[in-house]
């Protein structure tokens, strides 16, 4: 089995971490959770984090088959449009997206078109990234369109797992499940205790620097929500006393009306100019 070679890219000012994974220099790559960076007080946006990713693959001669998204993120802009112009490659998110996108539609009447997107995956649906064989795993709680794709030995698992130290993805956003999150970490749990696990995002506790990458049987043994031993009823109480407790994301609401619409910003209205909508008392 070919290794996958896998380049990080910490954002932090989202805690978001992008990856660029492929088989080597001049092979295909899939890009994977990319972000566009945007101020939320002036409203800019910006590519310069995109750009990062556009110079290594450039410089790696790497061609783009695929712009992968775990899911529909609360935290950041999706990058994915920009990037497909720049180097190409097809836009995909689970198909779970339509379910995401129906419990959006009363806040915005454009709550995104599943169309926006090159391809949705089905559970567990098989892929290829060139010579490397990827497998795209559904893993709702967070939202229900969540996937995780295992590439290799190699897995990202989105918004499931955290860093041991922080635990887990919170599960109160619309179509969450804390019961449904636990089963689908449990299964990530259930690979091999050497498979690699990659984070969309780190919130390290203070004194420690962002980290990214561990594996199954550090999980297992330290996450502190759901190591080996902790019940799916002892989550569900713990996951659902701690949601009850955290503010909205910052960027919520820009992003979860662009990335409904695979990362597609809205269209210029007759001055010319774009606008994101702010609902009023609706949370």
């Amino acid at each position: 089995m070919t290794q996958a070679q896998i380049q990080p890219f910490y954002d932090d000012s989202t805690a978001t971490i992008t990856y660029v994974v492929h088989a080597g220099p001049g092979t295909p790559c899939a890009i994977i959770d990319p972000v566009l960076d945007f101020d939320p007080k002036s409203g800019r946006t910006s590519t310069a984090s995109a750009e990062r990713v556009i110079d290594f693959v450039r410089a790696q001669a790497l061609t783009v088959a695929w712009l992968l998204e775990t899911h529909a993120h609360a935290d950041h802009l999706s990058a994915a449009p920009f990037l497909a112009a720049q180097l190409g490659g097809r836009t995909a998110i689970g198909a779970g997206i339509r379910t995401v996108q129906r419990a959006f539609a009363a806040l915005f009447a454009d709550a995104g078109e599943a169309s926006r997107f090159n391809h949705l995956f089905a559970p567990d649906e098989d892929f290829a990234i060139g010579e490397l064989q990827a497998r795209a795993l559904h893993v709702p709680g967070h939202t229900p369109a969540d996937m995780a794709y295992r590439i290799g030995d190699a897995v990202f698992v989105g918004d499931t797992l955290f860093m041991p130290d922080v635990g887990t993805a919170r599960c109160d956003f619309p179509g969450g499940s804390a019961a449904m999150l636990y089963r689908s970490v449990r299964r990530i749990l259930a690979l091999a205790p050497g498979t690699r696990l990659f984070m969309c995002h780190d919130y390290p506790p203070e004194g420690r620097v962002p980290a990214w990458e561990t594996t199954v049987a550090a999980q297992r043994a330290r996450n502190i929500h759901v190591h080996d031993g902790v019940s799916e009823a002892d989550f569900v109480a713990m996951r659902t006393r701690r949601d009850a407790t955290l503010a909205m994301p910052t960027l919520i609401l820009p992003a979860i009306q662009v990335n409904l619409n695979a990362g597609q910003l809205p269209a210029p209205e007759e001055n010319g100019v774009r606008y994101l909508k702010i609902p009023l008392d609706a949370f």
